[in-house]
C-alpha cells in the first residue's frame, strides 16, 4: 500500500510539472508573436518616409536627439513632444530649424526678448521652420519642404536653454 502512495504521489508530481511547462512555452510563444509583430510596426513606420522624425524635449532641458537626418528636396514632417510636465511659461521648449549661416548664439540670443512672439524674432529670416512654443505634455507637428544637402543648426530658443538644447539638422 505504501508503494501505490508512492507511486501516485510521483506520476501527480508528474503530471503537474508537465502541464507548467506547457503554459510557459504558450508564454514564450505569445511573446516571440509580439516580438515579431512589433518589429514588422517598425518596418512599416520606416518605410513610410524617411523624413519622418519624433524628437522629444522634458523638464531636464534635454531633446532625446542631438542630430536629425533627412533627405533633400523631399517633405520633412517633424513631431515635438514635451514629454515633462512644467508649464511653457516655466520650462517652454520648441524646436528651431535655422538656416544656413546662421549663428545659432546670436539667434538665441536675440530670440530671448521676443517674449510676445513665443521667442521666435518676429519677421526673422533666420528660421527655416519651427514649432511653437510646448509645455509639458503636449506635441505639435511641422511640415516642409527639406533644403539643399548641408548641416543647419536646431535649438529651443527658450531663454537660456539653447545652451543644452541644440543638435544638427543634417540633409543629405
Amino acid at each position: 500500500m505504501k508503494m501505490l502512495s508512492k507511486i501516485t504521489a510521483c506520476l501527480f508530481a508528474v503530471a503537474i510539472v508537465s502541464c507548467g511547462d506547457a503554459k510557459k512555452e504558450k508564454k514564450e510563444e505569445k511573446f516571440q508573436y509580439e516580438q515579431e509583430a512589433s518589429s514588422s510596426k517598425k518596418a512599416d513606420t520606416s518605410e513610410k518616409s524617411e523624413n519622418t522624425v519624433v524628437i522629444t524635449a522634458n523638464d531636464m532641458m534635454k531633446f532625446d536627439k542631438k542630430e536629425i537626418r533627412v533627405k533633400a528636396g523631399q517633405k520633412v514632417v517633424i513631431t515635438l513632444k514635451h514629454i515633462g510636465k512644467l508649464d511653457k511659461k516655466v520650462m517652454g521648449h520648441n524646436l528651431v530649424i535655422l538656416n544656413s549661416g546662421v549663428d545659432l548664439v546670436a539667434f538665441a540670443t536675440e530670440a530671448a526678448s521676443a517674449v510676445d512672439s513665443e521667442y521666435i524674432p518676429e519677421g526673422t529670416d533666420a528660421v527655416l521652420a519651427h514649432t511653437k512654443m510646448l509645455g509639458g505634455g503636449e506635441s505639435a507637428t511641422i511640415e516642409f519642404e527639406a533644403p539643399e544637402a548641408g548641416t543647419y543648426d536646431f535649438l529651443c530658443s527658450f531663454p537660456g536653454h539653447f545652451a543644452s538644447m541644440q543638435g544638427k539638422f543634417i540633409v543629405e
